[in-house]
Parts: structure tokens; C-alpha cells; sequence
């Protein structure tokens, strides 16, 4: 494609949309530096936000204590206890059958523990529960998790 351009010597002059290309096609590469930029920041971004998103997914008010070190390895998995009782084993969401099955199956490794993370908030009366229920279910290691003071 070519367009006249008048000057003022009333010349016409051409021009060409085509940059370099002698035959007059248009250009059809696509400038991926913009692409690049906003991938790179999006990756800035998650990289900054996703430790802050993890521990405390269920927003648990954990009470504090000293800290304890463990003295042996085992298989740990994370019971949480929001405020209103709702538990979620492992971050996933569980009612107290699946939880019961689940915690049998697991019980069979001698390595299992049971960490529960309980907001400061549940009442102790659901916490009980919890731990019968561990109890039925064949859970023989169990601690909970608290913050350090």
C-alpha cells in the first residue's frame, strides 16, 4: 500500500506502510517485549504473595507457647479448626465421617502424627470431639500447633 504525501514543492512523495519490505506487504510480527514485561511482573507478584497466602489459609488465630523441638521424623499431616468448628484436614475441607475414614487409613503407618491447628476461638468442647474421634480412628501420635511467644 502506498500514500501520496504532498509537499510543498508539489512533489508527491511515497510512502511506504511496509518499513523495509520492497514488495508492500505490511508487517506482521507481533512485539512480545509488552508481553514479556507483564509476565514477568505477574510472576513478581505471586512470587511476593503466595508465602503470605499459605499458613494461614482458614485465618486461625493460633494461641502462643514455648517452642518444643520434636525428637523424631514422622509423617505429619495438619487437621485445622476455624473458629466455627469447620475442619479441613491437610487444607482440604472435611466433614467428621470422611474425617474418621481418612485418619484410619492413615493410622496404619506407625510414622503418622496428627497436628492440630485450633483457632484460639473454638470452643474446647469441638476440640474434644476431634480427639475422640482421632482416638476411634487409631491415631496414636497427636500435638497441636501454637505460635511462639
Amino acid at each position: 500500500m502506498t500514500l501520496c504525501v504532498w509537499q510543498q514543492n508539489k512533489m508527491c512523495g511515497v510512502l511506504s506502510m511496509a518499513g523495509n519490505s520492497s514488495d508492500g506487504e505490511m508487517m506482521s510480527e507481533i512485539n512480545v517485549t509488552p508481553l514479556v514485561d507483564v509476565m514477568l511482573v505477574l510472576l513478581v507478584v505471586f512470587i511476593i504473595t503466595a508465602p503470605l497466602l499459605t499458613p494461614q489459609a482458614l485465618k486461625i488465630k493460633l494461641p502462643k507457647t514455648d517452642a518444643v523441638q520434636q525428637q523424631e521424623a514422622v509423617k505429619k499431616f495438619s487437621l485445622q479448626v476455624d473458629a466455627q468448628g469447620n475442619v479441613a484436614l491437610d487444607n482440604m475441607h472435611v466433614s467428621d465421617q470422611s474425617l474418621a475414614e481418612q485418619l484410619r487409613q492413615y493410622s496404619l503407618d506407625p510414622q503418622f502424627q496428627l497436628q492440630i491447628e485450633a483457632d484460639s476461638a473454638v470452643n474446647y468442647g469441638r476440640i474434644a470431639e476431634l480427639m475422640a474421634l482421632a482416638q476411634h480412628a487409631g491415631v496414636e501420635r497427636l500435638s497441636f500447633i501454637t505460635l511462639a511467644k
